[in-house]
């Protein structure tokens, strides 16, 4: 028994490779719900200041929650200029240069946002809470 192919392969509905279906673009959920309570409902993006970052840090889930966040962007970003260096910089040795440069920010960048996180007191800025 044969399985005949069309001649003609049918093309994706994203315009790619014809034959090559690509995912299904996302409805809706958890993160389109949760991007719309967090930016939109209640003041929106507006009501971010001193204030609600001083209230929000008295919980010890946000201060490590934005804590988390640092550290997994400081390591996407760091992680993302080393694969540019490694696809155009051709020598190695200034390769591993600009790679240990852009390790030795992104520690300190890494050390000052931890001690900023978590030494953060808004009772020592003056006119504030």
């Amino acid at each position: 028994m044969s399985v005949e192919a069309p001649e003609h392969p049918t093309p994706s509905p994203r315009g790619g490779s014809p034959g090559i279906r690509g995912r299904e673009r996302p409805v809706g959920g958890f993160e389109l719900w949760s991007w719309l309570i967090m930016h939109v409902i209640d003041e929106g993006v507006d009501r971010v200041n001193f204030g609600f970052v001083a209230a929000r840090w008295q919980s010890p889930f946000w201060r490590t929650w934005d804590w988390a966040l640092l550290v997994l962007a400081l390591i996407h970003g760091i992680n993302g200029l080393r694969i540019i260096v490694q696809d155009y910089v051709r020598w190695p040795a200034v390769r591993f240069a600009i790679d240990m440069a852009f390790f030795v920010i992104g520690f300190a960048l890494f050390v000052l946002g931890t001690v900023v996180v978590f030494t953060f007191d808004p009772s020592q800025w003056p006119g504030t809470v």
